[in-house]
């Protein structure tokens, strides 16, 4: 027979059970009894830094009693713990996450902690697992998470004023155009063969002397340039023959135009908005985006030990990648997430992307739902008896939502004022195009309409240059004229000749007299005619 500090029975014995002790005392008692032996003692807590769940203590943040110089999840969860089963802790700080040394077949961080009984609780972002539980016990799970990958939410790329070219490749574009080249000279080309284009210049004359051919290389251009564009032509082939050429052209640019249409809205999202992945199935089949988890972790475990076909291409490329992917910390990998300068996706649990994500709300999200189902729980040695007692607060505290209420208060109300961008507007002006966007096809217009310009310029200066030559007047006489009736806007009707003053003709004759008169002059004195002529007559005279 044993008797407890109150001088009650707690067990039976009698030889003739043997090895058998008949507990006597209620489980009420026994409950009594296990939370004497954890307040009798300054209980240890091991844990580690890692936001938000334990943290040094901000200066704006004070404590109610001043003296706590550490914050997070973790700390008020602990507090709140100690408060229900009143007993004092201290908490122990490591570096090292908890990793298994299978040469040694130890634990590091917070598990070696534990299960070395250097400390009593073990509590941050520890995931409970198989392998973990062979070695330490563990509460209940105060926080349900899973995998799920961490991406940077995409945004507008730089401005390409030539992206209306981007529907097609280059390769395209120079195989059209040369298309458009080569089937232009062959319409040239079977216009003059075929009979048919051959026409009659006069069709009141029923016996024409001569037959007129409209298709120059100008006129064939002008047919698959308006074709391609969907514009049509003014005049058509009437040869059998130069008819399914155009046919054929046609049939070609219906798809070429169809296709470009049709793949320029996609293309032109796409470039705003850059690279995009939906799900690890989008994460596979790419190139582009790396991808990796924290060396060692509970994530890392998951991808290498699993039998799942989609796991374990994720597992060979991420451990395929040169150089590698894998990080010592989960904010080394938001850092290589944030980074524009690589695309990289991040796996890791859902609970602390979540905190990620609230924190830079403007630039992170999710991918995708959960790959897995587990949970954070506090670990404890082997066969704890504060075990029961440290379950039910936790069982206690999520019935009564306090659990959630901490979780808001260090994922949701602690980011609240750090980030000064607005939530995403889903409102179509999102996607209007800039000027950076079609800014080439602006160009491409205004260079057109210059370099026709010039050329209309060419021919008004080459038609004056005919006017000239034609009505005998100077160049200068016939600009006037024209460039005159060209500025006069309201003039709509114009003469076949140029309507040319007699002074203009009458100057221009005495300019030319003037002229044939200095050179003849100028020739004579330089052959000395005048005195060849002089003694000439002279001679006559004698």
């Amino acid at each position: 027979m044993e008797l407890n500090a109150d001088r009650l029975v707690k067990a039976t014995w009698n030889p003739a059970n043997g090895t058998r002790l008949n507990i006597t005392i209620s489980a009420t008692e026994r409950k009594l009894l296990m939370l004497k032996s954890l307040q009798k003692q300054k209980v240890i807590v091991s844990t580690k830094f890692v936001n938000p769940y334990f943290m040094v203590r901000n200066k704006s943040h004070s404590s109610e009693d001043g003296s706590s110089k550490y914050e997070g999840y973790a700390v008020d969860l602990i507090e709140r713990i100690s408060e229900e089963l009143n007993f004092t802790y201290e908490f122990i700080v490591t570096e090292a996450n908890s990793n298994f040394d299978e040469n040694s077949q130890t634990w590091s961080g917070v598990m070696g902690d534990v299960v070395s009984g250097t400390a009593h609780l073990g509590i941050c972002d520890l995931t409970v697992t198989h392998e973990r539980r062979k070695y330490a016990d563990f509460s209940n799970h105060f926080m349900t998470l899973g995998i799920s990958i961490l991406y940077k939410k995409p945004t507008a790329g730089e401005p390409n004023m030539f992206a209306f070219m981007g529907p097609l490749a280059e390769d395209v574009w120079l195989y059209t155009a040369t298309a458009y080249l080569g089937v232009s000279v062959l319409l040239y080309l079977i216009s003059r063969m075929a009979p048919g284009d051959w026409e009659n210049p006069h069709p009141c004359d029923e016996n024409p002397e001569e037959l007129e051919n409209i298709w120059d290389l100008g006129n064939s251009l002008w047919l698959t340039m308006g074709s391609i564009m969907t514009q049509g032509c003014d005049i058509l082939p009437k040869g059998i023959s130069s008819r399914m050429a155009v046919a054929l052209w046609w049939f070609f640019s219906l798809l070429m135009t169809s296709s470009y249409t049709a793949n320029l809205a996609a293309y032109l999202s796409k470039e705003r908005m850059g690279p995009q992945i939906n799900d690890l199935d989008d994460l596979l089949i790419q190139n582009k985006i790396k991808f990796g988890t924290m060396l060692n972790g509970t994530t890392y475990q998951f991808f290498r030990k699993s039998n799942y076909t989609k796991y374990q291409q994720a597992w060979l490329k991420m451990s395929n990648f040169k150089p590698s992917t894998f990080v010592n910390t989960n904010g080394e990998g938001v850092r290589k997430v944030l980074n524009k300068n690589q695309d990289y996706a991040f796996f890791m649990e859902s609970s602390s992307m979540e905190y990620e994500i609230h924190k830079y709300k403007c630039e992170l999200k999710q991918i995708g739902g959960l790959l897995d189902s587990k949970g954070y729980g506090i670990a404890m040695p082997i066969d704890a008896p504060y075990r029961g007692e440290i379950n039910e607060a936790i069982l206690k505290f999520q019935e009564t939502g306090y659990l959630q209420t901490l979780k808001d208060k260090w994922w949701k109300e602690l980011n609240k004022g750090e980030s000064t961008c607005e939530e995403e507007d889903s409102s179509p002006s999102d996607g209007s195009l800039t000027l950076g966007n079609v800014g080439g096809v602006f160009l491409v217009l205004g260079i057109g309409l210059v370099v026709s310009f010039l050329i209309s310029v060419v021919e008004f200066l080459w038609n004056v240059r005919n006017i000239s030559v034609e009505e005998h007047i100077s160049y200068w006489d016939a600009l006037a004229i024209e460039l005159k009736f060209a500025v006069n806007f309201w003039v709509t009707k114009k003469a076949v000749k140029a309507e040319v003053r007699d002074s203009s003709r009458s100057r221009e004759g005495s300019e030319a007299r003037s002229i044939a008169e200095k050179v003849l002059q100028g020739a004579g004195s330089f052959l000395n005619l005048d005195s060849i002529l002089d003694r000439i007559s002279v001679n006559r005279n004698d």
